[in-house]
Formats: C-alpha cells, structure tokens, sequence
C-alpha cells in the first residue's frame, strides 16, 4: 500500500467521525465520533512513520502514547456520562448543558 492510500483512509476515518461528533445529540455517539476522528489521526501519524522514518520507533511510541491517551479519554467520558445520567437522568447533550453553571 502506498502513502497516498493510507492518507486516504485516515481522512476518511477523520471525517466521518467528525460528521458523527458534529450531528449526533447522544452523549454516547459524539464520544464514538471523536473516537472515529481520533483514530483517523492515528493512522494518518503511523502511515507518516511508516513512511518516513521506519528505522527509527520515536514514531511507535508517539502512536502507542495516542492510543493510551484515547482509552483514558473514553473511559472518563463515559465515567462521566454514566454519572450524568444516574444523577439526572440525562442522555442527550443538549440536556446536559444546564449542568455547566
């Protein structure tokens, strides 16, 4: 596979998880959206890597760093989004705005 093919893929990822981050109203959707996008954005750094400099693993460990810090950020989201919802019973973000202030 070239570059090109992996570039073309990551944006596809990329942009479907921002259509799915930008128009969806359940909590759990947009979290699944920015999982998309987030991904996207990992392919799109490894085919760069991979591409670039394979020899050296900087690029792995900026890619096993992302990922990490993925799970992190969807276990806290849906951590939180599970405690909104046991408190009051809220499901959607629109919903969920008035819990700001």
């Amino acid at each position: 596979m070239t570059l090109q093919l992996f570039l073309l893929l990551a944006s596809a990822l990329f942009a479907t998880g921002l259509y799915g981050l930008l128009s969806q109203q359940s909590i759990v959707m947009i979290l699944m959206g920015l999982e998309l996008a987030i991904n996207g954005i990992i392919v799109a750094a490894a085919a760069f890597w991979f591409y670039l400099s394979a020899d050296r693993p900087d690029g792995q460990v900026l890619v096993l760093l992302a990922i990490s810090a993925m799970a992190v950020e969807m276990a806290m989201g849906f951590a939180i989004t599970t405690a909104i919802f046991r408190a009051r019973d809220v499901d959607m973000a629109d919903s969920a705005s008035d819990l700001v202030g």
